[in-house]
C-alpha cells in the first residue's frame, strides 16, 4: 500500500483582551485553554521524525502570549515565553499566515486586507525568527477567489480552503479534488489551494479513535493512482476532546500518539508538512473556490450566515465599511501631502487600529452578543478621525 499523507491543521485564536478577562472571570477555563496550548509542542516531544503540525495563530493571540504582563500572570500556569519558544521548533510545527485580528476577509473592505496581512507577518517574523511563512490560513475559513492576488504579493505559496466550497476547472475525479493540491487563478495572480476535508476534520474536532480514522481514511482513498494528501483542519483549543486534562483522554493522548506510533512501523499514514509534500509531488489540475466559510456546526458556511444572520451584525458590517472608508481617504490625503506631523499621524493610525480591532470574526460568531465590540472600536476610530480633521 503506497503512503497516505496526513496534514493536521490547528488553528489558534483568541480575540483581543479575551484571556485576561478569563483569568478575571473564569480562571479554570483560561487555565485549560493554556494547557491545551503547553500540550502541543510537548506531545510531539521524542517524536521529532513524525510529528507534524501546522499551527494557525492569530495575531490578537499572539498579542497576549507575548505581552510581559499577561506572562507575569500566566506564569505558574503555563510559561507562554517558553510556549512561544517551543512553536518556533520547525521540525515539529510549521507556522501559517492568517490575519492579524483573525477577520473573515471577504466580508471586510479589502482596502483592509493588506493591513492584516503585513501586521499579521511583521509580529510572526519577530516571535518566530524567519521571514517567509509558505502557507495561509484563511480566518474561519473564510475565501474568496479575490483574494488570490493579495495571499500572491504577501508571498504565500499555498491557502487552505474547505472541501464543501471547490469546483474542479480540469477534469478530475472525487478523490482527485478532495485528496491532491490544485491551482487557483484570479487574474493574473495565481495560488496553491490545499483542500481541507470537512467530514475528517468534523470527526477529529468531535473526537475519534485512531482506528476508525485509519479505515475511513483508507477508504476514501483507495482509488487513488497518485500518494494523496489529508488535510484535517480544527480549531485547537475549543471543545473538551482538545482541552481534557485526563491523560488518555484527550486529542493527543487518545489518538495523535497512536497516529505517530503506527507512523513509525506499518501504518499507511505518514504525517507530512504540506510543503514538503509540495515539493516532493507538486499540484495538479486548476480548481475555483466558491466564497464562502467552514462549517460552524449549525451553519454549512454558504453565504457567511453565522457572521451575517442578523439585521444587527449586517448595519455592524455596513459601519465597518463605511469608517473604512473614511480611514482609507484621510491615509491617502496624508500620504499624497507628505504629511509628516505627528499630531495627525498618531490619531490616524490610532483610527486604523480600532477598525482592525472591530472587524475581529467573534464581533460577528455570536449573534448579536458581540456585535457591541465592533461598534466601540468604530466608534474610538471616529473619534481619532474626528482629531486628524482638528
Amino acid at each position: 500500500m503506497s503512503n497516505i499523507h496526513h496534514a493536521l491543521v490547528l488553528n489558534l485564536h483568541q480575540p483581543p483582551g479575551n484571556l485576561e478577562h478569563l483569568f478575571a472571570e473564569n480562571e479554570w477555563e483560561a487555565k485549560e485553554i493554556l494547557f491545551a496550548y503547553d500540550r502541543i509542542a510537548r506531545s510531539l516531544w521524542g517524536y521529532e521524525d513524525v510529528g507534524r503540525v501546522h499551527l494557525a495563530l492569530s495575531g490578537s493571540l499572539l498579542e497576549t502570549l507575548s505581552d510581559q504582563k499577561f506572562q507575569e500572570r500566566a506564569y505558574g500556569v503555563v510559561d507562554t515565553g517558553s510556549l512561544l519558544w517551543h512553536w518556533q521548533n520547525r521540525n515539529i510545527i510549521d507556522i501559517l499566515g492568517t490575519g492579524y485580528y483573525h477577520p473573515v476577509f471577504p466580508l471586510i473592505p479589502r482596502g483592509d486586507w493588506d493591513e492584516h496581512l503585513g501586521r499579521w507577518r511583521a509580529m510572526a517574523r519577530h516571535l518566530f525568527w524567519r521571514e517567509n511563512f509558505g502557507g495561509f490560513w484563511p480566518p474561519e475559513m473564510g475565501f474568496s477567489m479575490e483574494m488570490i492576488p493579495y495571499l500572491a504579493r504577501s508571498g504565500y505559496r499555498y491557502a487552505i480552503v474547505d472541501s464543501e466550497h471547490v469546483e474542479p476547472v480540469t477534469a478530475m475525479r472525487w478523490e482527485e479534488l478532495r485528496y491532491r493540491p490544485h491551482i487557483a487563478r484570479h487574474g493574473d495572480a495565481e495560488i496553491i489551494v490545499v483542500v481541507r476535508d470537512r467530514d475528517l476534520s468534523d470527526a477529529q474536532e468531535a473526537g475519534m479513535e485512531f482506528g476508525w480514522f485509519e479505515y475511513e481514511v483508507a477508504e476514501r482513498t483507495k482509488w487513488c493512482n497518485f500518494e494523496p494528501l489529508v488535510t484535517t483542519a480544527t480549531d485547537g483549543e475549543n471543545g473538551g476532546w482538545f482541552r481534557n486534562t485526563t491523560e488518555g483522554s484527550n486529542f493527543w493522548s487518545c489518538f495523535y500518539r497512536e497516529l505517530m506510533d503506527r507512523a513509525r512501523g506499518e501504518g499507511a499514514i505518514k504525517p507530512t508538512f504540506i510543503d514538503a509534500y509540495l515539493d516532493k509531488f507538486g499540484a495538479h489540475g486548476e480548481v475555483v473556490v466558491k466564497e464562502g466559510a467552514w462549517n460552524t456546526g449549525w451553519h454549512h458556511g454558504r453565504g457567511f450566515v453565522q457572521w451575517t444572520g442578523s439585521q444587527a451584525q449586517k448595519d455592524a458590517l455596513a459601519r465597518v465599511a463605511d469608517i473604512s472608508g473614511q480611514v482609507q481617504s484621510a491615509l491617502a490625503k496624508a500620504i499624497e501631502t507628505e504629511q509628516h506631523n505627528p499630531a495627525v499621524w498618531g490619531p490616524l493610525l490610532e483610527a486604523q487600529w480600532h477598525l482592525l480591532r472591530g472587524e475581529t470574526s467573534c464581533n460577528f460568531y455570536w449573534g448579536e452578543d458581540w456585535v457591541h465590540r465592533c461598534h466601540e472600536d468604530l466608534d474610538a476610530a471616529a473619534a481619532a478621525l474626528r482629531k486628524v480633521g482638528g
